[in-house]
């Protein structure tokens, strides 16, 4: 899908809530106030027309992380593939790239979002961490003038002068690309409200990696006794790009700070 076409593409999930499964979901714009500050964090309740909850265990775990991803994808079909029946691999957060936060199922709760094999163990790490979906194609290929998805060679998302649309990383990259679609001002405004909340919430301290291991793999003992804020990357040997160096984590330092 090209980059400038996903603002309508949102929006009509937004007016029907219909996902790219043709589920219905209902949605329901609430709000609530972020503990200890004079703010409140707005977002859409999103829930299968049909009240299945078979995608998430609604069990209560103690949770010590957050954990940040990217969809790989665009939102119906986030949402669609979240809240697939019996399947439990979902996350309570998706944000779309206009910023509207679509809030699953409780964040109390727990599905499975790392993968097998996950540092740490993927049903331990999963249960004691929060998990936020960030709706991004994640990285993209460059032919000819063209930038296009992993998923096909005519797929283009942007041209190489749509340069706000993509970040590039020289020096080799990250994990093997160079392009990788940026996100959109809206997302790191609510990433950043909904990490004030769920910080403040679950009194999970707003703490990340120092920059020399943010992109890495952590060991089985660091992914068990860190507490604060991680991603995707840190818990996956391969195959997972998410998120790296195109991701600006100053801002997101500065914005919890």
């Amino acid at each position: 899908m090209n980059a400038n076409a996903i603002p309508q593409y949102e929006a009509t999930f937004k007016n029907n809530g219909v996902d790219s499964h043709g589920r219905k979901h209902v949605l329901k714009p609430s709000s609530i106030a972020i503990p200890g500050e004079n703010d409140t964090l707005n977002y859409t309740l999103c829930t299968p027309e049909n009240n299945d909850q078979s995608f998430f265990y609604p069990e209560q775990a103690e949770k010590e992380k957050i954990v940040l991803h990217f969809t790989a994808g665009y939102l119906k079909g986030d949402i669609g593939t979240l809240t697939t029946e019996n399947n439990h691999v979902s996350v309570p957060f998706v944000i779309a790239r206009d910023g509207e936060i679509y809030n699953l199922w409780s964040s109390r709760n727990w599905s499975y979002h790392l993968g097998r094999g996950a540092i740490g163990g993927n049903t331990i790490m999963s249960k004691n961490s929060i998990a936020i979906e960030i709706s991004n194609i994640g990285y993209l290929r460059k032919i000819n003038n063209n930038l296009v998805t992993a998923y096909s060679d005519n797929d283009v998302y942007c041209t190489l002068a749509e340069e706000e649309y993509y970040t590039y990383l020289d020096n080799g990259g990250f994990r093997g690309q160079e392009y990788y679609a940026s996100f959109t001002n809206e997302q790191y405004e609510s990433i950043i409200s909904l990490l004030r909340y769920l910080t403040a919430t679950y009194s999970i301290p707003r703490a990340f990696l120092p920059e020399e291991k943010r992109y890495g793999i952590l060991s089985a003992a660091e992914a068990k006794s860190f507490k604060g804020i991680l991603s995707h990357v840190n818990f996956r040997t391969s195959g997972k790009w998410d998120l790296g160096p195109a991701f600006d984590w100053e801002r997101l330092i500065n914005g919890l700070a």
